[in-house]
C-alpha cells in the first residue's frame, strides 16, 4: 500500500490529538470504567476524523479506505483499548451500512451526525446466545402499519450506555437464516429500551458496555437500512471492516508495549548487566517486531485488494485471527520481561495484556475466523 503525503497528513493528525486530548486522560478513564464519548467524539468530527473514508455529501472526505486504515493504525498509540474501540465502532463498525445502502434519508438524519461527531453509535447484534452465530440472533422487528416493533436484547454492546442511536441486527421475517435479518437505525431515546449496569469486564475498561433490552420499541420502517432481509449481508460486509480496524487497531499498540519493554530492559539491571543483553530478551524483541512488521504487510494488503473492489473475506480473516493471537504473544511475552512490574494493575503492559485478549472474540472468535479461512481454501469436511 502506497502511502503518500495525504497519508501522512491523517497520520499526524490523529497522533497530535491523541497526546492531547486522549492519552493525558487514559488512566483517569481506566479508573471511571467510562470516557467522555460525545465531548471526545465532537471534537474528532470538527477535525474530520470521523468520516475519513464517507460521502462528502453527509460531511466526510470521501477518501478511499487506505486513509482510514492509516487513521485506524495509529488508533493504536491510544493508552487505553477501550477508546481505541470505541471510537472504532463509530467509524468502522456501526456506519459502513449507512454508507453504503442507507437511504437519502438515514443518511442525512444518523449518518452525518456520527461523521460530525454531534451522535454517539452502537452496532447491536451479539446476543447472550449469539455472539459469533449471527444468524441466530432472536430479537424481532415486526411490521405493524409504517414501523416495525422491536422485542429482544442485544449483549456485550459497546458505547451502549452513551450512544445516541443503534445500528441493530434483527429478524424481520421468513425462515431462511440468512435471509430474514434487516439492519435497523434505532434512537436509544425510544420508549421500550432499557439497559442494564455496565458489565464489569477484564479489559476495555474505558469503555461502557451493556446489555440492551427491547420491549415493544417502535421505529419507522423508513429506518432500515437498505433491503428488507439484506441485514444479514450488510452486516458480513461491515465485519470485514471491523476485521480489519481490528488488524490495523493492533499494530501500533503491539509496538509501543515492544518499544516500553526494550527500554524497560534496557535500565533494568540484574546479575550486574541490563536485562536487555540477555540474548533470549533482544533476539525475542526482534522477532516480535517482524511478526508485527508480517502483520502490517497483510493488513495493507488486505487493503488494497478491498479498495479494488475485490472479496477480501480471506485476507481481512486472516489479518483479524492474526491480530488477536500476536496480541496474545507480544502482550505475554513483554510482561514476562517486566517481571513483578508487569503484574501490577496499573502498569502499561498489563493494561494491554488485557485489553487484547477480546481480539481474539470479538467481531468473530478466532475459532470463526479459521472456519472462515478453510471455507475459502476449500478445506472444509463435506457434510
Amino acid at each position: 500500500m502506497l502511502l503518500t503525503e495525504e497519508h501522512e497528513a491523517i497520520r499526524n493528525t490523529i497522533a497530535q490529538f491523541i497526546d492531547k486530548e486522549i492519552n493525558p486522560y487514559c488512566d483517569q478513564w481506566e479508573e471511571d470504567g467510562i470516557f467522555p464519548a460525545h465531548e471526545l467524539f465532537k471534537k474528532m468530527g470538527d477535525l474530520g476524523l470521523l468520516g475519513i473514508a464517507k460521502p462528502t455529501e453527509y460531511g466526510g472526505m470521501g477518501l478511499d479506505y487506505s486513509y482510514q486504515i492509516v487513521f485506524s493504525e495509529e488508533l493504536g498509540r491510544i493508552a487505553s483499548g477501550g477508546v481505541s474501540m470505541a471510537i472504532g465502532v463509530q467509524t468502522d463498525m456501526a456506519t459502513p451500512a449507512m454508507a453504503k445502502f442507507g437511504s437519502d434519508y438515514i443518511k442525512q438524519e444518523f449518518l452525518s451526525k456520527a461523521v460530525a461527531g454531534d451522535a454517539v453509535c452502537s452496532i447491536a447484534v451479539s446476543e447472550p446466545h449469539a455472539g459469533s452465530d449471527v444468524a441466530a440472533i432472536k430479537t424481532n422487528a415486526v411490521k405493524d402499519g409504517d414501523d416495525y416493533v422491536i422485542n429482544g436484547t442485544k449483549m456485550w454492546i459497546t458505547n451502549a450506555t452513551q450512544a445516541d442511536y443503534l445500528c441493530l441486527l434483527a429478524n424481520t421475517g421468513g425462515d431462511h437464516k440468512h435471509l430474514n435479518k434487516s439492519l435497523i437505525v434505532v434512537p436509544t431515546n425510544t420508549p421500550g429500551i432499557s439497559f442494564s449496569e455496565k458489565l464489569n469486564k477484564l479489559g476495555m475498561r474505558s469503555s461502557d458496555t451493556a446489555q440492551i433490552f427491547f420491549d415493544d420499541v417502535r421505529v419507522p420502517q423508513a429506518n432500515r437500512i437498505g433491503d428488507e432481509g439484506m441485514g444479514f449481508a450488510y452486516q458480513m460486509m461491515q465485519f470485514q471492516e471491523e476485521r480489519l480496524f481490528a488488524a490495523a487497531g493492533g499494530i501500533k499498540g503491539m509496538e509501543a508495549c515492544i518499544e516500553a519493554t526494550i527500554e524497560y530492559t534496557r535500565e533494568r539491571i540484574a546479575f550486574g548487566k541490563p536485562l536487555l543483553d540477555q540474548q533470549v530478551i533482544h533476539y525475542r524483541m526482534a522477532e516480535l517486531q517482524s511478526e508485527v512488521e508480517a502483520l502490517r504487510a497483510l493488513t495493507y494488503a488486505a487493503v488494497e485488494g478491498y479498495i479494488a473492489g475485490e472479496d477480501v473475506t480471506l485476507k481481512a480473516s486472516m489479518a483479524k485471527l492474526k491480530a488477536g493471537r500476536l496480541g496474545r504473544e507480544v502482550t505475554d511475552a513483554c510482561l514476562q520481561y517486566w517481571g513483578g512490574q508487569g503484574f501490577m494493575w496499573d502498569n502499561p503492559i498489563s493494561r494491554a495484556y488485557r485489553d487484547t485478549r477480546l481480539t481474539s472474540i470479538g467481531g468473530g472468535a478466532d475459532e470463526v475466523m479459521l472456519g472462515i479461512i478453510c471455507k475459502k481454501m476449500g478445506i472444509l469436511p463435506r457434510g
